[in-house]
């Protein structure tokens, strides 16, 4: 029997008890108790292995402190000539010099290590209560995944939180640096390791995982892989990641008790690994890890240019609060005094429709951008540039201006496609639907990998585009092209996209089904409520887009509010043919649904959907169907229909709408 594991795992107190309930006499050689002498243990060996009878158990203990050559070889031999129903077992912190490969392949050896000796959730439990601690369930797992089911951790915290006055407290500071698991792993660890052992696992602390070329990079020096191979045979809380043990991280506890001790040992070169750690991270593609080590060591500068220039990337695969998180990190004196980062964070409120904050940090940037240009900050200048132009302040014209501008300096593809989209949005605004089309169209292509919702931002403009053009089929295919972008990356939830639903619901409502137009205006409308102090060109696209969506829907009380706002929206933007000829055709629509142009005729939302349905040959059941309610529902509202237009039948019903110019007013819709 080999047991394997490191310091804290249990393994004398495992035999001991197993010594406890096996009938079969146990025989004990502690070689840590002994000098290391080579012919002295040999003969100690012997001597045991002499006086033992079958059944006979033969414990050795601490196998991980010989260094005399031939023990091993002696054990070997012990363990083929023991006879039958006597067993050899054999613990230790790191792997022992035996042939194991062998012993397991011929099925000769049974293993625990550190995996089966871990203690379970229960155990864990168990062990507290011993030690009169009751935690709830969430903090019992929060303590399991912190020790990892690590006997001596678990132990080492039940002290800890014994010996203080508030439980949760002590649970929420409990970490590797407790003074209790740091003297453990000094003594029973570090004590026992070489010293450039020691240093290399101080100095790659820094890493949540380790392989040999990244921690050759962090160290600047070769070699790491022949040490992680090293350690790992000894066993000193290192989990490896794969059967191929290339790959490695640190214990939990014993990660964080390292880092402590780095920065205690070391406090000035933490930053420098971390230095490291980053660009190595970048050079593999792994920005996530990139930004993680540049802001944990604190360098605001590497953080801004990492954040600022995957931003977009950010936000449009869905990890908007992974970039806020980041900004978090730094406090508002820092983030307004790096300009890329002031950047990353305008961005990240931009997605959120927190256009006050963008605003704010655009300017903070602005400022510090201010003076004579460099090779270092065009880029930044044009992003800024960019941004101005999205928030369009200073009108359409200038929104223009300003998106032609930066497309013309940028060299980024998410400044380019960004362009595209305002650019193509003020032509657009500006009655230029020739040139609207051109530059959503080269935004919608450069933005399909790296910004999705800019993508389907430009697609749902274009779809714009093909309503006033009355092409309906075209706009119903790219809004829902644009939908299914802004779904499939998980963006359903960012106000940014607002639009993207406003105008999928404005096409299904003249296309159908009806119920998944009146899902996309909840949609819309939710998304829309948490824009604040947003960028006015787009509150008043998404107001008016959402008045015709809900006259296309019937709904004139939904739709007569939107275009009470959509008329104050407009007012800002008075450059805009656009928006006033929505808004002024939304009313024409609205007076004529509701009759107030004619003679007080008044229908409910319900009755228009049905009046839309009547010069059809859809029989009653299939106008049912297709506004997902009862024949019942629909027969009611047809006799509301009749008693309303002075009609007994359903033709007359219809000529008598089609009179009052109900109809043509629900096909404009």
């Amino acid at each position: 029997m080999l047991l394997v594991a490191p310091a804290g795992y249990g393994k004398t107190t495992l035999l001991s008890e197993w010594a406890a309930c096996d009938g079969r006499r146990f025989a004990w050689i502690d070689l840590g108790a002994c000098d290391n002498d080579s012919d002295r243990l040999l003969a100690s060996v012997r001597r045991t292995v002499h006086d033992t009878q079958p059944p006979t158990v033969l414990v050795v203990d601490n196998a991980h402190l010989v260094s005399a050559p031939g023990i091993f070889d002696a054990l070997h031999e012990v363990a083929r000539s023991m006879p039958s129903g006597s067993q050899l077992a054999l613990a230790s912190r790191s792997e022992p010099d035996l042939p194991v490969g062998s012993l397991r392949a011929h099925r000769r050896v049974f293993e625990l290590r550190a995996g089966d000796m871990a203690m379970t959730r229960s155990e864990a439990g168990a062990l507290l209560a011993a030690a009169g601690i009751s935690l709830e369930s969430d903090e019992l797992e929060t303590l399991m995944r912190r020790t990892e089911g690590w006997p001596a951790g678990l132990y080492l915290a039940a002290l800890s939180l014994r010996a203080q006055a508030n439980v949760d407290v002590a649970l929420f500071g409990f970490t590797g640096d407790d003074q209790l698991v740091a003297d453990y792993v000094r003594d029973e660890v570090l004590a026992r390791l070489a010293p450039d052992q020691v240093a290399f696992l101080l100095r790659t602390s820094i890493l949540a995982t380790l392989s040999g070329s990244v921690c050759d990079a962090v160290l600047e020096e070769d070699g790491s892989a022949r040490m992680l191979g090293a350690l790992a045979r000894s066993n000193v809380l290192l989990v490896s990641l794969d059967r191929a043990g290339t790959t490695y991280r640190y214990h939990a506890l014993f990660g964080e008790m390292l880092r402590a001790e780095l920065g205690r040992l070391d406090p000035g070169r933490e930053p420098q690994l971390h230095a490291r750690a980053s660009a190595w991270y970048e050079e593999h593609g792994d920005v996530a890890s990139a930004v993680q080590h540049a802001v944990t060591g604190g360098d605001s500068e590497r953080s801004g240019e990492l954040l600022w220039r995957h931003a977009s990337s950010y936000v449009g695969h869905g990890d908007n609060e992974a970039l806020q998180g980041w900004l978090d990190h730094f406090n508002e004196g820092q983030l307004a005094a790096t300009p890329a980062l002031a950047l990353a964070a305008a961005t990240s409120r931009l997605a959120a429709g927190e256009g006050g904050q963008a605003r704010h940090w655009l300017s903070a940037a602005s400022r510090r951008l201010v003076g004579p240009s460099s090779a270092e900050r065009s880029p930044l200048d044009s992003s800024a540039r960019l941004l101005r132009a999205v928030l369009a302040d200073d009108g359409l014209a200038r929104m223009g201006r300003e998106a032609a501008r930066a497309r013309a300096a940028c060299s980024d593809g998410d400044s380019l496609c960004l362009s595209g989209l305002v650019a193509g949005a003020a032509h657009h605004l500006a009655g230029d639907r020739r040139r609207a089309r051109a530059a959503l169209d080269e935004g919608a292509s450069e933005s399909a990998v790296g910004a999705p919702h800019v993508q389907a931002l430009c697609l749902a403009q274009l779809a714009l585009v093909e309503i006033d053009e009355e092409d309906w089929d075209a706009a119903t295919r790219l809004s829902e092209r644009a939908r299914s972008r802004v779904e499939g990356c998980g963006l359903a939830d960012l106000p940014l996209v607002a639009l993207v639903y406003a105008v999928s619901a404005l096409a299904r409502s003249h296309s159908g089904p009806v119920e998944d137009a009146h899902r996309d205006l909840r949609t819309s409308s939710m998304l829309t409520a948490r824009l604040v102090d947003f960028v006015p060109w787009y509150d008043a696209e998404t107001c008016v887009t959402l008045a015709r969506a809900s006259l296309g829907l019937s709904d004139v009380a939904g739709a007569r509010s939107l275009l009470a706002d959509a008329a104050r929206l407009v007012r800002r933007i008075p450059e805009s043919p656009t928006l006033r000829a929505w808004t002024t055709g939304a009313c024409s629509q609205l007076e004529a649904a509701t009759g107030s142009a004619g003679d007080g005729l008044t229908l409910t939302a319900a009755e228009l959907r049905v009046l839309r349905m009547l010069p059809t040959h859809l029989s009653f059941p299939a106008i049912a169907t297709q506004l997902f309610v009862s024949t019942n529902t629909v027969k009611t509202h047809v006799r509301a229909l009749y008693r309303k237009l002075d009609a007994s039948s359903r033709s007359e019903a219809v000529s008598h709408a089609a009179a009052a110019g109900l109809l043509d007013a629900l096909r404009a819709a």
